[in-house]
Formats: C-alpha cells, structure tokens, sequence
C-alpha cells in the first residue's frame, strides 16, 4: 500500500516534473480541515500507486512553495502534470472529487 511523500521546498520542482499527474496537499498539525483530509489523501496514495504521486507538503515547515502559489487557506490541494499547475481545490472536499480530478488528468495522459 503507497504511503503519501513528504514534499519539501527542496523536492518540490524535481517531483513535479514527471509526465504522471501529481496531487500535493498543503496542510499543518494544527489545521482541523486538514486532519480531515488527511487520511483521504493517504488512501489515495496507495490507490493511485503507479498511476500519480500523491504527496504532502506541511507548510509550517516549508513556505517558499506554498507562497509562490500564493496559498493563504489550508488544506489546499493542486495536481500538477509536466511541472504545470492544472487543477486545485481548497477546503476539504469529498474522496470522489479528488479522484475525479486525478483520473481526468490521467486520461489526458493515455
């Protein structure tokens, strides 16, 4: 079963690069929302194992990349794909619409 990586300021661009999609959740220990969420992208992790890097990036330990997107609300969730942004969703939101968003972005790779 994947587990989710952590994502650091340092791992951030290499990580992003690749040509499979990759979810990165934004989050803090203190943040409520995002212990909710937490355990949705972890299964996602291991669901998608192979498919997409699901990663997460505590942003009390790393703010270059959450400020140069500008993220001021946690949990936020982007996918990237080629080292672009191509989707995002803030707030906690159901396991459905993650996957629906990842398996859009995988579709568009086949």
């Amino acid at each position: 079963m994947g587990k989710a990586l952590e994502i650091t300021d340092s791992t951030f661009e290499d990580l992003i690069q690749g040509d499979k999609p990759v979810l990165v959740d934004f989050w803090a220990e203190w943040c409520g929302p995002c212990k909710m969420i937490g355990p949705v992208v972890e299964q996602l992790a291991g669901e998608y194992e192979g498919k997409a890097v699901i990663g997460k990036m505590d942003v009390d330990m790393n703010s270059s990349v959450p400020a140069k997107f500008g993220i001021r609300s946690i949990p936020t969730l982007m996918i990237f794909k080629g080292g672009q942004l191509v989707d995002k969703v803030v707030g906690v939101v159901p396991k459905t619409t993650l996957e629906d968003k990842l398996n859009a972005q995988i579709e568009a790779t086949v």
